[in-house]
């Protein structure tokens, strides 16, 4: 939670509480309430009390608009939604999905039958790894031996460099490349 919205809740709690400590007050008869409208219509009618009164109402309608329409999140936070986050003794690592795509996209263009390559990592709540690799094979390969091979090795490598667990690896074949014939002249 940012300073400023610490000081926007510590304001509004006070406010809050200092009203309901009046207000219980009143009902049950130790304050006044001719002493209450006193006090509220000398401040309102006082030219130095009324704009020291219309300040703070400012502020506080500011402080207000700005909690509940603005989201609080830091760019920290954010980042840690968009990686996971591993804690240690010495510190933390935050590893992102961006990283695991270039790791994954790097794991796939190391066979030579696939071609036009997209990747993209998912995580669920449990923070579990799930991959989606998107390519076009080459006319001669045999897409489930390849398949099979490309969901070990990235699952493989992706433990070995960060020490998570992929939860699936989803390939689609979206297309399948003609082998192209060089002519020699």
């Amino acid at each position: 939670m940012k300073l400023l919205d610490k000081i926007g809740l510590a304001l509004f709690s006070t406010l809050v509480l200092i009203l309901a400590i009046i207000t219980c007050l009143m009902i049950f008869g130790w304050l006044d309430t001719d002493l209450v409208y006193n006090f509220v219509e000398a401040g309102v009618h006082g030219q130095v009390s009324s704009n020291i009164l219309l300040v703070v109402s400012m502020i506080l309608i500011l402080l207000a608009i700005k909690c509940i329409f603005f989201d609080s999140t830091s760019k920290q936070e954010v980042d840690y939604k968009n990686g996971i986050l591993l804690e240690n003794s010495d510190g933390k690592l935050l590893i992102t999905k961006d990283t695991l795509e270039n790791l994954v996209s790097g794991v796939v263009k190391g066979f030579d039958s696939a071609e036009n390559i997209t990747t993209r990592v998912e995580l669920d709540k449990e923070n579990n790894v799930i991959v989606f690799v998107n390519l076009s094979v080459k006319e001669n390969a045999i897409i489930k031996e390849l398949s099979t091979n490309l969901q070990t090795k990235i699952k493989t490598t992706i433990k070995k460099t960060s020490d998570l667990e992929v939860k699936e690896v989803n390939i689609k074949v979206k297309d399948i490349e003609p082998v192209k014939n060089e002519v020699q002249e």
